[in-house]
């Protein structure tokens, strides 16, 4: 059984797909981080290898390895943000793709992160795609197609993950995770359209304060000294450098500021930050639309400039000097 949520054209292919034995020697998932890209690459790798009669069952020896990730035959790589992955970590994978499966139909190599690929490293992963040996598929999972070599990304058959709405992911939650439905419609406009998201915030519940911590913060940076302000780019600089990703770093600034620009267009009923209404109306009232607009895209634009390996520190700073806010005074 299949377990993405939200995705049921690109199902309906795979199934095809697999029924018919036309299965792709590789596959790019693209979408967002949290929308079901390695759930879905977890079940493609069960349903080439189920030996149950509605693959993926699930239920079977072989779905139970994969998901147990002890199967000999599927093999996960992922690459931490801030690093690019070097020839080394392909070799690796090539000696493996040159053997063929140990105890499966099918040898599946999943690389989760694959932007991270350096130039070199993709271009040797290039090699054993253009000529892929049987029964061996390659399962690339990306949330940045465009830092992808076009080389790599046209061997690939692309399978495009789009955000889920609003309302489906607050319905999965009640009904499949028995969640109240308060707190599901908080999670599911917290979420982005990201179904893993929110059932992570609701199997971990650290994930939901740690966001309060975040926004407490943010939410202060408006009346804060210049100080103070670059005082928390050294900060948040450093949780970059620990290889903390450059979205989730943002994320929580991108939804505040758009909750702004909501707020402040008369639309206070549609922000994500459903706790935070009366702060946001406070602050709203203090800007203006166009000033709320620019700085969304200064936003969208440090994202970019961390994605490219932009100094961290200059990227946060910046940010702090750009803020609309009233006059802050140096102490």
């Amino acid at each position: 059984m299949w377990q993405v949520f939200g995705q049921e054209s690109i199902i309906t292919l795979l199934n095809h797909s697999i029924s018919k034995q036309s299965i792709a020697h590789a596959y790019l998932l693209v979408g967002p981080r949290h929308v079901g890209k390695t759930t879905l690459a977890r079940n493609l790798s069960q349903a080439l290898n189920c030996t149950g009669h509605e693959p993926p069952c699930g239920q079977c020896s072989v779905c139970q390895r994969i998901i147990e990730d002890k199967h000999a035959d599927v093999i996960s790589t992922s690459f931490a943000p801030g690093q690019k992955a070097g020839i080394d970590d392909i070799r690796y994978l090539q000696l493996m793709a040159s053997r063929p499966p140990y105890e499966g139909k099918y040898k599946v190599f999943i690389i989760d992160e694959a932007e991270h690929l350096s130039t070199e490293a993709a271009n040797s992963l290039l090699k054993i795609m253009e000529e892929p040996p049987p029964r061996i598929v390659w399962l690339l999972l990306t949330s940045e197609e465009s830092l992808l070599l076009p080389t790599v990304i046209s061997r690939c058959q692309k399978l495009i993950l789009k955000p889920l709405p609003v309302q489906t992911i607050e319905d999965i939650l009640t009904v499949s995770y028995s969640v109240e439905p308060g707190k599901a419609r908080l999670l599911a406009r917290l979420s982005s359209g990201c179904i893993g998201w929110a059932i992570t915030a609701l199997k971990n519940p650290s994930l939901l304060e740690n966001r309060q911590q975040e926004i407490s913060k943010i939410s202060l940076l408006l009346t804060s000294t210049v100080e103070e302000r670059f005082a928390y780019a050294q900060d948040l600089s450093m949780q970059f450098q620990r290889q903390k990703s450059a979205s989730e770093i943002l994320a929580n600034w991108l939804a505040w500021w758009h909750d702004l620009l909501l707020t402040r267009s008369g639309q206070p009923t549609l922000v994500a930050n459903l706790d935070y209404q009366k702060t946001l109306a406070e602050q709203a009232s203090s800007l203006d639309i166009g000033e709320i607009s620019k700085y969304l895209t200064v936003l969208s634009l440090a994202q970019d400039y961390l994605m490219k390996n932009v100094n961290p520190r200059l990227v946060f700073e910046s940010l702090m000097l750009d803020m609309p806010g009233k006059e802050f005074a140096h102490v």
